[in-house]
This record gives C-alpha cells, sequence and structure tokens, in this order.
C-alpha cells in the first residue's frame, strides 16, 4: 500500500459514482487492486506455515480481494463502490461449509487484521456455542491469555440474556452470548505504507491462529 492508496479510496468516497471511477480505473488498478494483489501473492508463504488448509488466492476475481463493487440489491445506500479495499483468506472447504478465515481491511482511518467468525447462520452459531459450552479451556487458553487479550478485540453484538439452553452460569457465558466469533487488531495508515504491513499480518495471524484452529474443531474442520 501507499499514499496514493488512500488518497484514491478518500477520492473515491467523496466521488461515488459510475462515470468517477470508470474515468479513473486506472488509478484503482494501479493503486488499489494491484498493490493488494501483490501483498496477497506474499502472504501465501507464510500463511501456508500457519494453516497448510487456509488460502491467500490472488487472482483478480474469486479469489481473496474483495470486489470493489457492491451489492445494493437489498441496501438503503444505492452507492455502487465501496471505498474501503480487503481480503479474506479463506478456508479451503468453504464451499462445503461455513468456515472461518483471517481478514485484512484497508480503509482510511479504520485499517485492522483478524479473523473468525462473523454473522453465521442460526445452525452454524449453535454448533459454536456448543462446542464452547462443552470445551471452555481450550477457548480460555485461545482467546484469554495476556497476548490475545493485549492486542485483540472481539467484534459484533452479544445478547443481553444468555442464549436458551445454556447455563445462566456457565464459565463462558459471555462468550455464549456473542452473536459473532470474530476478533481484530487496527493499525494505522503509516503502517500501513510501510514495509512493516507483511510481518504485521503476519504476526497477527499467528496471534489468532489458536481462535481460528478452535472454530475449526467446533465445525469439524482441518486446521
Amino acid at each position: 500500500m501507499s499514499p496514493t492508496t488512500f488518497r484514491f479510496l478518500r477520492t473515491l468516497s467523496r466521488n461515488n459514482n459510475r462515470s468517477w471511477f470508470h474515468a479513473h480505473q486506472d488509478n484503482y488498478e494501479r493503486h488499489v487492486r494491484e498493490p493488494f494483489l501483490e501483498l496477497i501473492t506474499d502472504l501465501q508463504a507464510p500463511l501456508e506455515k500457519i494453516s497448510p488448509h487456509f488460502r491467500a488466492d490472488p487472482r483478480k476475481s474469486g479469489g481473496s480481494l474483495y470486489r470493489i463493487h457492491r451489492d445494493t440489491r437489498f441496501a438503503n445506500d444505492k452507492t455502487p463502490y465501496k471505498h474501503w479495499a480487503g481480503a479474506c483468506l479463506f478456508h479451503e472447504r468453504r464451499r462445503e461449509v461455513a468456515a472461518p478465515s483471517f481478514h485484512l481491511h484497508i480503509q482510511p482511518n479504520d485499517c485492522f487484521v483478524g479473523g473468525g467468525i462473523w454473522r453465521p447462520e442460526p445452525p452454524t452459531l449453535k454448533r459454536l456455542r456448543d462446542f464452547l459450552a462443552d470445551n471452555p479451556a481450550a477457548w480460555k487458553r485461545a482467546t484469554q491469555n495476556k497476548v490475545f487479550s493485549k492486542h485483540f478485540s472481539f467484534w459484533g453484538e452479544r445478547l443481553t440474556r444468555p442464549p436458551r439452553g445454556y447455563d445462566p452460569q456457565h464459565v463462558l457465558i459471555e462468550d455464549l452470548k456473542r452473536k459473532n466469533f470474530a476478533a481484530g487488531e487496527e493499525f494505522d495508515e503509516h503502517l500501513a505504507c510501510s514495509a512493516e504491513l507483511l510481518p504485521t499480518i503476519v504476526t497477527a495471524f499467528k496471534r489468532l491462529a489458536p481462535m481460528i484452529d478452535y472454530l475449526c474443531a467446533a465445525l469439524e474442520l482441518e486446521f
């Protein structure tokens, strides 16, 4: 990434229409898409060492990089483009079963790296909660250690009351209330534009790996 990446994304947020984007698509390719695809390529070898079952796919379409186009079919906001760039480093079996993933998000004033499962469907959420209820010790080791607590925050909402069918006194009751099992760490634009970006992402993925491994186990996926 470079300062030009962020300048393009800021300008896009102010000119979020098809005519402007088509006139500046070369800049998108040069300053956003190409450097992000290079970063995804650079993540392949380190990710393979973390887990051979996750993929950093640098294809222009159908790979890890999210499309710049928004799906506006059911949205009140009809602006056609995302003013951010992101990538999902996915499990090899993602098309067979809901699976956790690693994520990277680049946006002016909102960059982060993270992982987990966001908005799981009710059957998947129940499987995760059941597994947590039956295996609390490993979850605590993965997410309640000093390193994880220092670097990561969980995202998303929680129920105000314990979910039905679970012991309100369970040692992980606050986790059982979660609607999402995803966590991440923010970083600034200066780091995003520096040589430290790649090692920072890899370190974050390594620190998140025990949680991702646990979620895979809950869903009977290899890690």
